[in-house]
């Protein structure tokens, strides 16, 4: 029922950029909180950026000026502009529908909340 798929993922070179999209399904997309996560080996799942259901954008301070998350409530999909990447920015992206909850430990749904939906993530590395 619930879907949520990212695409775009890959490998650039240092100073480059991407474009990740999320397509969402089976749910009303356009009354949710929509947020970009992120999480390498040994890190946390850290919000990179959040968007409310009104347009309200908050960014983590680490990608703030570099990267852009938008919205098509028409289309139901939730998109991320990377540019100016760095290697600290490799890692597994996803798509979720609760960033008020900030980061978390794992990129994983939070006990039974049947709000907190997931992509399966999308892989991008940035290496020379």
């Amino acid at each position: 029922q619930v879907r949520l798929v990212e695409s775009g993922g890959g490998l650039v070179q240092p100073g480059g950029s991407l474009r990740l999209s999320c397509a969402a399904s089976g749910f009303t997309f356009s009354l949710y909180s929509m947020g970009w996560y992120r999480q390498a080996p040994g890190k946390k799942c850290e919000l990179v950026a959040s968007i409310s259901s009104g347009g309200s954008i908050n960014y983590a301070d680490s990608v703030l000026g570099r990267f852009t998350i938008s919205r098509d409530n028409v289309k139901s999909t939730l998109d991320l502009q990377m540019n100016n990447l760095n290697p600290e920015d490799t890692a597994v992206y996803y798509c979720n529908s609760d960033p008020y909850r900030g980061d978390r430990d794992v990129c994983i749904r939070h006990g039974d909340v049947g709000y907190d939906y997931w992509g399966q993530g999308t892989q991008v590395t940035v290496s020379s």
